[in-house]
């Protein structure tokens, strides 16, 4: 194959077209009804996310970093000016997207990080315990990439030592480990609906899904100023409330999510068979136990920069998921970590790369991003 052909990372207007009539049909009887903040279609949308998440509830939420803010809150991490003596602290993995732990920081607890594992790039259950002190409050896995992490282990340790665990589930809804879907192991999971994921909005969007009913009444008060009644104030909350015309545009495409993920499944085997005995690329590593969405196809080369210098060359898109580990992030440089205390993570950071994923890619140009990355390690 010698022609040149775009391909993006991905392509939302190819999957918006067949929706576009039924979604601006629920955009309009919004606009219409001058109803934006709540009322039926967020009621909705929550009643189908409960319902697809396996979950006895489901509470919107502004953003998916709003969501892992509000359940932090909920379990009780969050630090007031009244509060004496040290913060809380939540284990989180350093190899993430940064709001797990801005959101730590911002409920005044302390991040405490922990190497991943090289094959899942989700936390190293194994290292959790070894890190857990008197002031440890939580756990807060990430299920990156749209796979679990491996909550057996981590939700025995949280058992243990009384531990609230927080799942954070931004890329991984409909994710499953043993056939438990994400949101189930922990006291709640946190989803984010931002545009680029597998069920992405029509802006940022959240949910917090969990099977606690005392704990997600104080969720929907917290998204709310922690008001309840009005003007009456039993937690100090935030504005974490989830709009009409997103629910609207969730509520479009979640019937749909089940067919795209086997899509995304489909053209992730096609580039495994691909790449089957090039040495150079670790392809995607999937716990047996585990069912993934595949947000991310994710591959490890060992001339990454020039992998991805020669794929935006040839249009294709792609993207480094995440080039600096959280515990080398500048703003969290008070808290004592350096270069070389994560190697697991470090790594990652240098060597992965995101490959094109989305459902509607046609095998032509799956195999034309195939053989440009075996081009580009072949250099």
């Amino acid at each position: 194959m010698s022609c040149k052909m775009k391909v993006p990372l991905l392509d939302l207007k190819i999957q918006y077209a067949p929706l576009r009539e039924e979604t601006r049909k629920l955009l309009d009887d919004i606009l219409d009804s001058q109803y934006f903040i709540g009322g039926p279609y967020v009621a909705k949308l929550e009643e189908m996310v409960a319902e697809y998440s396996n979950t006895k509830f489901a509470v919107g939420m502004s953003s998916g970093t709003d969501a892992l803010i509000a359940g932090l809150m909920g379990c009780g991490i969050y630090r007031s000016p009244l509060d004496e003596g040290s913060a809380d602290e939540v284990i989180l993995p350093t190899y993430t997207f940064f709001a797990t732990a801005g959101s730590v920081w911002r409920c005044g607890a302390r991040p405490v990080f922990v190497d991943i594992n090289p094959d899942t790039y989700n936390i190293d259950a194994d290292k959790i315990e070894e890190k857990i002190t008197e002031r440890t409050k939580a756990i807060m896995p990430v299920h990156l990439y749209g796979q679990c992490a491996e909550m057996e282990k981590i939700c025995a340790i949280a058992k243990k030592y009384n531990l609230k665990v927080i799942e954070d589930g931004a890329q991984a809804i409909g994710a499953s480990r043993n056939g438990v879907k994400v949101g189930n192991f922990g006291d709640c999971g946190c989803l984010s609906f931002f545009p680029s994921k597998n069920l992405g909005g029509l802006g940022d969007g959240g949910m917090v899904v969990l099977n606690d009913a005392d704990l997600a009444q104080k969720i929907r008060e917290i998204r709310n100023h922690g008001m309840e009644p009005k003007y009456y104030h039993k937690h100090v909350g935030g504005n974490f409330r989830l709009d009409a015309i997103q629910a609207a545009g969730l509520s479009v495409k979640l019937p749909h999510l089940d067919k795209w993920g086997e899509m995304r499944a489909k053209n992730a085997s096609f580039y495994n068979k691909a790449f089957e005995g090039v040495e150079q690329i670790k392809c995607p590593v999937i716990d047996s136990a585990n069912n993934s969405i595949y947000n991310q196809y994710i591959i490890s080369v060992p001339n990454r920069d020039d992998v991805l210098a020669h794929l935006r060359s040839k249009d294709i898109g792609c993207e480094v998921y995440y080039p600096v580990p959280l515990h080398m992030q500048e703003c969290f440089a008070k808290l004592g970590y350096k270069q070389g205390d994560f190697p697991n993570a470090e790594y990652a950071a240098t060597h992965t790369l995101a490959l094109p994923i989305y459902p509607e890619l046609t095998e032509e140009q799956l195999a034309y991003v195939a053989q440009e990355v075996k081009v580009a390690v072949a250099k």
